[in-house]
């Protein structure tokens, strides 16, 4: 009974406060904190979101979490603490204190509101680490080029020594200049005891002041765009350097000499420890720098020999008298320059017919007239003419309208040579993507181009500035390509004769605008335009007047354009019109005349309708409707598209427009489907037509009003803020049809209908699935079932996430009538699985009841799971399921041995017991909040792992822990200390 002292001071508390609030917190108090804890789902749903985000945003050594993410992490974790207490409170509260109690659940709810709109973060979570500088793709040095060695130790020394501060390594094309400061790049990186940073800039031909400004700054992370007085942009660069402390610049392909200072450059002093280097074809540019100038010289006939047979890979032609005297006059052709062995040899490799290295070794004789120059030229050309294949040659000169030094999209570049009919029509999409991709691994394997991969390992290509040159003196000839990428022109000019025309590249400049005083350009023979990534914001009507016969236009990256001409509505030639990332775009004018269109990009664009004219496209391949703001995609224009072989609808994720699926059913030769279905009607009529078509990869999805970063590529089912319980409740077999062959699933935040999973869907026939993701699916007890169809599915897959499964209590549902025990599952079951995440399930006491460990295992992650007791565990076959609240007895576990294991992170599990596990290639083990856990055998060991990078362990755990090795302890403490 409350006492009478404890009632005056609650009444007096609501004296102040309107009669009505009052009432309103009192008798509201359980409804409002039924609200309360809603929303408080709701925001811990967004944490784990955010959380998954992080999982992949987070490069160790490269990005760090953001301060204001981290301060909302940490707010939540606060709120639920609070919330907890204010929940306990209110299932005890008296009469008098409830209006008091009731106005601070509505105030926490107001701030659990608050938290969760602050969350949505639609940018990255994280900011990147400063970098040292970044490794570079280099060539394997062979074991004869001593030249070329001797002078990498020359530009090495200079590094070292102190009084040196600027140096200049000068020497004709493809003598090996830049190849050499890559290797030099990559060493620095390796030993960072002299300098903090490398900076690698490239700066070409067509530079100038304000291009070698603007490349500076991107590698200092630096946005000086915003400044157009040099002065002030340079200011800024210096203090960018200043940031850098010990650094290397290098300066790649430098054509003229520049003042430091005017750039922004500070001068390297033997005092700041920084140093300059600059690779140049001239030895005045290197004197007028004052640098310590290093030639790079060329290579003795014998070291040129040993580059000649390592890329012909074929070193027993010297074994034959003819052959041996025949590859030493190839080479001697060569004339000692790297870039000509090179690419001679390429084009020589697996040439086995004597006659054609004569005939090869005439054809080189007569590219030694004129200057060195044309010399150079034309030894580069005869490898261009060896290709013997107009294709392979169409595809070099097609790279040349990139700007030079650029790395081309491999993926992107196959698509445009397909479209542009360099790559011939096969019967598949798939089967030309390979054929395009053979063709570059062609160029790449004669040396005509590089392979380099970017982050994320995107796989670009790229060519030599000498082959480019190289190229583009081939296309000044008819048929005429007219480039002038990369050049950060300010205009188009109208004083080009475009008449005899064929392909024309603007990429990467600087024309904000196409005014209507630009003479139209008379281009009669015009079949490629390239204007992508020049900042263009409008375009005259009239522009495209006299492009009759323009079957490519690529408007890509123009992220300020708002309209376009109505004038391209009459391009009726046009095979291919990419608008991606054209963020201001709202419009696209009619496109029924374009009845040969057979690509049409508009990824990330910003339309919000479907053009006009869209059910005309009969010829369309290839259709990516990923943007941003279309609202619905009107019916009967797919079903007309049969052709399509390439298909995205994705859309923003809060707003990708919905397809039924009736309208995709004749889209037999799709091969690439994404997009979200209807209903799950609609789902499941898809999924039916899937065996009629050749889907190579597929992206399906019902519901989808929310976010996720988890895109891998393949075949995906993707299930996430759907209500699949009214499907259930309509009866059949199994409410949810799933593609036989799909690898990828993911349910986030569903409501089924059904505990289990393989109540929902169909796994039957399902033998391939490789991901299993289930999140916050708050119905959900089991995933599994003990049915044979299922064992097949378990030896496929890899990766298995649970999380916020308020009711999952195991992985299979456990037969009261046939004992689990007596349904022993079959060998190989998780024989494959490689990853293993449990988060938030608090009604789960073991994760593998009767089931072996899954052997293969490489990373182990449970987190907040309130009543986990052991991660593996024995159940009798006597025992009695209402024994005790576990439903299991418990026994002892030996130690379990996984070999592949690297990384464990296990924390806020207050009855974890034991993690009996042992791991010889553990890299990574994180512990915290484990208040029973008091033997770690996974480093209670007499020798630490050799393998073992980072252990990070609570104190409190650490202190509490009973060791059978003690010196495993102090060997620990011993590392955490230097």
């Amino acid at each position: 009974m409350e006492s009478a002292a404890g009632a005056v001071v609650e009444v007096t508390k609501c004296v102040s406060t309107p009669i009505g609030k009052y009432w309103k917190y009192h008798n509201g108090i359980y409804e409002n904190m039924d609200t309360l804890k809603q929303r408080l789902e709701e925001l811990n749903c967004r944490k784990r979101d955010i959380e998954s985000r992080l999982n992949i945003e987070l490069i160790p050594g490269g990005t760090m979490l953001k301060n204001e993410v981290e301060l909302w992490l940490g707010r939540i974790e606060k709120i639920n603490v609070e919330i907890k207490t204010i929940e306990e409170k209110v299932e005890k509260v008296k009469f008098f204190s409830r209006a008091s109690l009731g106005r601070n659940v509505i105030q926490r709810t107001e701030e659990v509101k608050e938290l969760h709109k602050s969350g949505e973060f639609p940018n990255s979570l994280v900011i990147s680490l400063p970098k040292h500088g970044d490794v570079l793709p280099t060539t394997a040095l062979g074991a004869g080029e001593t030249t070329f060695k001797r002078k990498m130790e020359e530009i090495w020394s200079c590094l070292m020594n102190d009084e040196v501060t600027k140096i200049g390594v000068y020497g004709m094309g493809g003598i090996g200049k830049t190849t050499a400061l890559e290797h030099i790049n990559n060493l620095l990186l390796e030993r960072k005891e002299k300098f903090d940073n490398v900076i690698w800039v490239t700066v070409s031909k067509d530079s100038n002041k304000i291009n070698l400004q603007d490349k500076i700054a991107r590698m200092l992370s630096l946005d000086i765009t915003k400044y157009e007085d040099e002065i002030i942009r340079a200011a800024e660069l210096l203090a960018g350097f200043d940031k850098k402390k010990r650094y290397v610049l290098i300066l790649d392909d430098l054509w003229e000499s520049c003042s430091l200072k005017d750039v922004g450059i500070p001068e390297p002093t033997r005092q700041n420890g920084c140093k300059l280097v600059v690779t140049t074809r001239s030895l005045d540019v290197c004197l007028s720098m004052s640098c310590k100038a290093i030639p790079m010289r060329l290579l003795s006939e014998d070291e040129a020999l040993n580059l000649f047979l390592d890329v012909v890979q074929d070193r027993s032609l010297l074994s034959s008298p003819k052959f041996d005297e025949i590859v030493k006059a190839v080479v001697q052709e060569c004339a000692g320059l790297p870039l000509a062995v090179v690419t001679i040899a390429g084009s020589l490799k697996g040439v086995v017919d004597f006659n054609e290295w004569e005939i090869a070794l005439e054809d080189l004789r007569e590219c030694t007239k004129g200057s060195a120059s044309d010399q150079i030229f034309e030894k580069l050309k005869f490898s261009y003419d060896r290709l013997n294949d107009k294709k392979l040659q169409d595809c070099i000169l097609y790279c040349a309208l990139y700007p030079e030094d650029h790395q081309i999209d491999r993926n992107f570049l196959v698509e445009l040579l397909i479209v542009e009919g360099v790559v011939e029509e096969r019967k598949t999409r798939q089967s030309e993507i390979k054929q395009g991709q053979v063709m570059l691994n062609k160029l790449v394997n004669v040396c005509l181009l590089n392979d380099t991969t970017g982050s994320w390992g995107r796989k670009y290509v790229k060519m030599h500035d000498l082959v480019r040159d190289m190229a583009l003196q081939i296309t000044s000839g008819s048929p005429r390509f007219l480039v002038k990428a990369g050049l950060r022109l300010k205009s188009v000019s109208d004083e080009e004769n475009w008449s005899d025309v064929a392909k024309v590249s603007f990429i990467n400049n600087d024309i904000v605008d196409i005014p209507s005083s630009v003479e139209p350009p008379k281009c009669p023979n015009l079949s490629t335009l390239l204007l992508s990534n020049s900042h263009l914001k409008s375009i005259s009507n009239n522009f495209f007047l006299h492009m009759k016969c323009l079957k490519v236009l690529d408007l890509s990256y123009n992220y300020g354009l708002q309209n376009l001409p109505e004038s391209i509505s009459d391009l009726v030639c046009l095979t291919a019109l990419l608008l991606r990332s054209c963020e201001s775009l709202q419009f696209v004018p009619s496109l029924a005349k374009l009845k040969d269109l057979r690509m049409l990009d508009l990824n990330k664009s910003g339309i919000n309708e479907v053009p006009h004219g869209m059910k005309m496209l009969v010829k369309l391949r290839y259709l990516d409707f990923n943007t941003r703001h279309l609202k619905m995609i009107p019916a009967r224009i797919l079903c007309n598209l049969t052709n399509l072989q390439y298909l995205l609808l994705n859309g923003d994720h809060y707003k990708a427009p919905k397809v039924r699926g009736e309208e995709l059913v004749n889209l037999r030769k799709l091969e690439t489907f994404e997009g979200v279905l209807y209903d799950v009607r609609s789902f499941n009529t898809y999924v039916r037509s899937i065996e009629q078509q050749t889907l190579t990869s597929y992206v399906l999805q019902l519901g989808f009003n929310g976010t996720s970063t988890w895109r891998p590529v393949g075949k995906l089912v993707y299930l996430m803020n759907c209500d699949i319980s009214e499907s259930v409740a309509a009866g059949g077999e199994f409410p949810l049809l799933l593609p036989n062959d799909i690898e990828y699933l993911s349910l986030q935040r569903c409501y089924t209908g059904v505990s289990n999973l393989c109540k929902l869907a169909s796994f039957k026939n399902v033998t391939k699935l490789r991901h299993c993701r289930i999140i916050d699916c708050r119905e959900i007890e089991h995933v599994f079932s003990y049915s044979p169809y299922i064992f097949p599915l378990l030896r496929s897959l890899e990766y298995l996430e649970l999380s916020g499964l308020l009711s999952f209590r195991g992985l299979f549902l456990r037969d009261r009538e046939r004992r689990a025990s007596s349904s022993p599952l079959p060998p190989g079951t998780f024989s494959s699985l490689k990853r293993l995440q449990l988060w938030c399930c608090n009604k789960v006491t073991e994760v593998f009841v009767n089931i072996s460990f899954p052997p293969n295992l490489e990373e182990l992650v449970l987190y907040d799971c309130s009543e986990l007791r052991e991660i593996i565990s024995i159940t009798s076959e006597s025992d009695d399921e209402d024994q005790n609240e576990e439903g299991s007895v418990h026994h002892a576990m030996n130690i379990i041995t996984l070999p592949n294991l690297r990384k464990v992170s296990v924390a806020r599990l207050p009855k974890l017991e034991s993690l009996p596990l042992v791991a010889d290639s553990l890299q990574e083990i994180d512990l915290w909040d484990l208040p029973k856990l008091k033997r770690i055998p996974l480093l209670d060991r007499e020798s630490r792992p050799s393998s073992l990078q980072r252990v990070s362990i609570h104190q409190d755990l650490w202190e509490s822990l009973e060791w059978d090795h003690p010196n495993a302890k102090v060997q620990y403490l011993r590392q955490s200390r230097q």
